[in-house]
């Protein structure tokens, strides 16, 4: 599986972005795909998850939850996260993730859970 984020960028404060992550290669119908977000030096910490065949949804905190929404297209195999209310401490790489099984919640605190990564995309609020 190879995963490509895009649609980070430049944003000010309370300004909206929504990324992208396009999956090609082997993709189960079961699999599970994730958004991460990372500060050089710091773990990489999850955003949101989502499982394939209506498995559920998660958020990793109520800082995220309501702001940010995931979200998948599947005829076009492409992962979204729609961000509103952007603010500061939301700058950070954003990472897709995927693994081919069904995640729980728990998966968000264990990025070594999954098996491909993308190159990540940067956000910037200002």
């Amino acid at each position: 599986v190879q995963l490509v984020e895009s649609g980070g960028g430049s944003v000010q404060a309370g300004g909206s972005l929504r990324l992208s992550c396009a999956a090609s290669g082997y993709t189960s119908s079961g699999m599970c795909m994730a958004w991460f977000r990372q500060t050089l030096g710091k773990e990489r910490e999850g955003v949101a998850l989502m499982n394939d065949n209506a498995g559920g949804t998660f958020y990793a905190d109520s800082s995220v939850e309501g702001r940010f929404t995931i979200s998948r297209d599947r005829a076009k195999n492409t992962l979204y996260l729609r961000m509103s209310d952007l603010k500061p401490e939301d700058t950070d790489m954003y990472y897709c993730a995927s693994k081919p099984f069904r995640c729980t919640s728990d998966a968000l605190f264990s990025p070594r859970e999954f098996r491909h990564w993308g190159q990540g995309t940067q956000v910037t609020v200002s």
